[in-house]
């Protein structure tokens, strides 16, 4: 789900970026004279406006569309680059905690049939974890088990499978 969000964010910036200017120059390419009807431009009250001063009224104009343009990509640009890091924060969890105590939940995919040092354990999200310590529980067998990893002490962590008053300490390895 993160991915397509990353994908769907990313396309938007992309063409935030290329129809930007684009819409800068369609307002303000050239000056308000150009932009307005006769009508328009007298009821606004720029018709007394020295050449001047209309030149300098054009270039402010120009240079805030510009800086409008520039925050609105910088701030597209920071929201994707706070998803990527989102997303690389979700997908390397397990490897390391980046400060989280929140567990990582899941469910088992197939059977649980206890603990055992050395047993690997297939994640739905994908994850692959294997158990790291000496705990040994037989005798169970539970299709599918909520799963619950938490972070301990020293980049320690711990797997709780729903039911079963048993954790293990285990290690990421995919």
């Amino acid at each position: 789900m993160r991915v397509s969000r990353l994908k769907v964010l990313a396309c938007a910036a992309v063409l935030l970026s290329a129809t930007a200017p684009v819409l800068a120059q369609r307002t303000v390419e050239g000056d308000l004279q150009q932009q307005m009807t006769p009508a328009e431009f007298k009821a606004a009250g720029l018709d007394k406006l020295s050449p001047a001063e209309l030149t300098a009224l054009n270039g402010w104009l120009q240079g805030k569309v510009a800086a409008v343009t520039a925050d609105v990509r910088e701030q597209v640009r920071e929201a994707a680059r706070e998803e990527g890091r989102q997303e690389v924060i979700g997908k390397s969890r397990g490897f390391w905690d980046f400060g989280s105590k929140e567990p990582i939940v899941s469910t088992l995919q197939g059977d649980f049939r206890g603990f055992g040092k050395g047993q690997r354990f297939l994640l739905a999200n994908q994850q692959e974890w294997e158990q790291s310590d000496d705990v040994s529980r037989s005798g169970y067998r539970k299709s599918n088990p909520a799963v619950s990893i938490t972070p301990g002490l020293m980049g320690v962590w711990y797997m709780e499978i729903d039911g079963v008053n048993t954790r293990a300490k285990v290690r990421r390895i995919k």
